[in-house]
């Protein structure tokens, strides 16, 4: 029987990685032109940005929660970007990546401390930060002048033919897989996702970790948010509002159960590539925007079907 669910176990885990390789197969039969050299690095680096807010996120999916402000975060992040960076140039960045932090920060004390379910809390935090970047932006897309774009090159230009945002997405992957697998707040939320009774039980504290979590998850959106204003010369205080759901999705799909407890940033990269070989990839196919809805909410479900801890759910409402 233990040998039937390892099995099992197995196959759930390298289901993400064969679905990638059937897809991008399929795509490739249909479309020969696909996986030119070029093609692949701008798929690589169309992904960065959505990786780096599906990565964060996973900090806080890997406690079975949710965080719906990661969106409006990362639009906060792209427009302090645009804006500081006139004043403080390369210091602009971690300025922003502060600013999530703290949003975060707000998030996980509404969550931790007035025990407000993940899902309200951070709606309601997605509010507020909308609110405050629509503010500080007027409104408006801010963008950046042609004479302080020398601090955008180490983001927009290249290395080797390489550009430089996908080794910069790298570095962001190997910070998120040594956070997760080798620090104890790394193994504590993972602990937590798959039993908190049991975790507190042995000391941890919970609370630290689950605020800890948060904090991290808007981190990662402000960078991300940064980096898309980067790309884009210019901070849009609703620039990142399209990219919840496939946030969410490249978390999912990768084999991050939504319950919690399995599942982290190494299954996020594999959820990423998925997601946007199958947007880009559809679009070389020539499919319909709204069969491309279709297709991606099927596999959606499929995929939280599929990951789903159900022996955590006593009830489903």
């Amino acid at each position: 029987m233990s040998g039937f669910k390892s099995s099992r176990q197995l196959v759930r885990e390298a289901a993400p990685m064969l679905f990638l390789i059937i897809l991008s197969v399929l795509i490739v039969l249909a479309s020969p032109g696909f996986f030119s050299g070029s093609t692949i690095l701008v798929v690589l680096a169309d992904a960065v940005v959505l990786f780096t807010l599906a990565a964060g996120l996973s900090f806080v999916i890997l406690l079975g929660s949710i965080d719906l402000s990661v969106p409006a975060v990362a639009s906060l992040g792209g427009v302090i970007v645009a804006m500081t960076i006139p004043t403080l140039g390369f210091a602009a960045y971690p300025a922003a990546i502060a600013a999530g932090a703290l949003a975060g920060l707000m998030s996980g004390m509404v969550h931790v401390h007035l025990r407000v379910p993940s899902f309200i809390a951070t709606l309601a935090t997605g509010g507020v930060v909308t609110g405050l970047a629509l503010f500080l932006s007027g409104s408006q897309t801010v963008t950046i002048e042609a004479a302080h774009r020398s601090v955008l090159t180490p983001v927009i230009s290249s290395t080797w033919g390489i550009p430089n945002i996908i080794i910069v997405g790298t570095v962001i992957c190997l910070l998120g897989i040594y956070i997760q697998r080798y620090t104890k707040f790394g193994r504590a939320i993972r602990a937590i996702g798959a039993g908190e009774s049991a975790v507190r039980a042995s000391g941890i504290h919970v609370e630290n970790s689950k605020l800890l979590a948060f904090v991290i998850a808007a981190a990662f959106a402000a960078a991300g948010g940064a980096l898309l204003a980067a790309r884009m010369t210019s901070g849009n205080p609703a620039g990142a509002e399209q990219l919840l759901l496939p946030a969410i999705a490249a978390v999912l799909v990768g084999g991050t159960a939504i319950t919690g407890g399995t599942g982290g940033v190494a299954h996020t990269v594999i959820g990423t590539l998925i997601v946007i070989v199958m947007r880009i990839g559809m679009t070389f196919m020539g499919v319909d925007a709204f069969a491309q809805q279709i297709l991606f909410g099927s596999v959606l479900i499929c995929a939280i079907a599929l990951t789903l801890n159900r022996d955590l759910l006593q009830v489903v409402k």
